[in-house]
C-alpha cells in the first residue's frame, strides 16, 4: 500500500533501539525505551503560506532525525509500525 502523508506531516520509521548497553549488559524487551531517532519515509507536499503560496518541508525522505519521546500517533501499514508527526515536532536532523 502506498501512503502519502497531507499538509506539513511526516511518515517516520523508528531506529532499532540498543540491544546492550555500554558495558555489555543485554538490555531486556520490557526495560528498553523507545528510540527517539527515525528515518523520515515519506513527507506531505507542504503548508500554505499567508500569501497563498505552497511552502515546501525542510526535511525529504531518507532523512535521520531526532523527535520528542511522545511525538507523532503510531500507525501501522502492511504491518510495518511507523509514525505520522508534524514536522514541527522534529527536533532535528542527524548529519
Amino acid at each position: 500500500m502506498k501512503f502519502r502523508p497531507l499538509h506539513d506531516r511526516v511518515l517516520v520509521k523508528r531506529l532499532e533501539s540498543e540491544e546492550k548497553t555500554a558495558g555489555g549488559i543485554i538490555i531486556p524487551d520490557t526495560a528498553k525505551e523507545k528510540p527517539m531517532q527515525g528515518e523520515v519515509v515519506s513527507v506531505g507536499s507542504g503548508t500554505r503560506g499567508e500569501d497563498g503560496k505552497l511552502v515546501a518541508l525542510d526535511v525529504k525522505a531518507g532523512d535521520r532525525i531526532l523527535f520528542g519521546k511522545w511525538s507523532g500517533t503510531e500507525v501501522k501499514i502492511d504491518g510495518e509500525e511507523l509514525l505520522i508527526m508534524k514536522e514541527s515536532d522534529i527536533l532535528g536532523v542527524l548529519a
